[in-house]
């Protein structure tokens, strides 16, 4: 079972260079000002150029105007764009078209029926995150450091591969993939020391385990 292992929220280049040499598919770069993790288009600029070859780079943005987009998009010169807003289906059509570039929708979830908005982005995405629903009144959007209940995943047929997300670390993220059997495991908040602040030991921790886990599943869907 192949999983793509992504560690987002990166903001400092010792860090980024442990999520690659972890041997991590994905990196993540936080545009939402709120956010501890929040980083300039100049110093994501400067990571981007690190990270070019050895894995691909998402932009995470939370409703941002084309203005915006066009200034990331120019400096970064992402792979993926990571909507993590209210983007309406037209709306992450309109920017996919706009950019040329892969987009990945998150899509909060809470109960079993948040499952169904998985389907308005079928024809305009490339990949959904699934992500805990953040809290009501919460600044940061997402399940800000919260895991939802994986059960709720079980024999769902989505319309793209998905990349789990919400509460995940080193410690869970083994039963996380044996539960939902998901193409792809996301990090943030779970290989940090205080928010904001990444741990290259949680890093390294999180990408092996997770190569771990998908191991043992490809060997046991092979035994079955």
């Amino acid at each position: 079972m192949d999983v793509i292992v992504k560690i987002c929220g990166l903001s400092t280049r010792p860090t980024l260079a442990a999520a690659l040499d972890a041997g991590a598919d994905m990196v993540g770069l936080v545009f939402f000002p709120p956010s501890p993790r929040f980083v300039t288009p100049e110093t994501a600029g400067a990571l981007a150029d690190d990270a070019r070859g050895r894995a691909e780079i998402a932009v995470l943005t939370v409703d941002a105007d084309d203005a915006t987009l066009d200034t990331i998009v120019a400096a970064v010169k992402p792979d993926w764009l990571q909507l993590h807003g209210r983007e309406t289906p037209e709306r992450v059509a309109e920017i996919r078209r706009r950019f040329g570039l892969k987009t990945m929708k998150a899509i909060g979830v809470a109960a079993a029926d948040d499952l169904m908005r998985a389907h308005d982005y079928a024809a305009v995405a490339d990949r959904l995150l699934i992500d805990a629903k953040a809290p009501k009144g919460a600044v940061l959007p997402g399940g800000n450091g919260a895991p939802f209940d994986w059960t709720i995943l079980s024999g769902f047929r989505y319309p793209l591969p998905i990349m789990l997300s919400g509460g995940l670390n080193p410690a869970n993220v083994a039963e996380a993939l044996a539960v939902t059997r998901a193409s792809g495991v996301d990090v943030s908040s779970g290989v940090e020391t205080s928010p904001g602040k990444k741990d290259v030991d949680l890093i390294r921790a999180f990408v092996r385990n997770a190569r771990r886990a998908a191991a043992a599943l490809a060997i046991e869907k092979v035994a079955s």
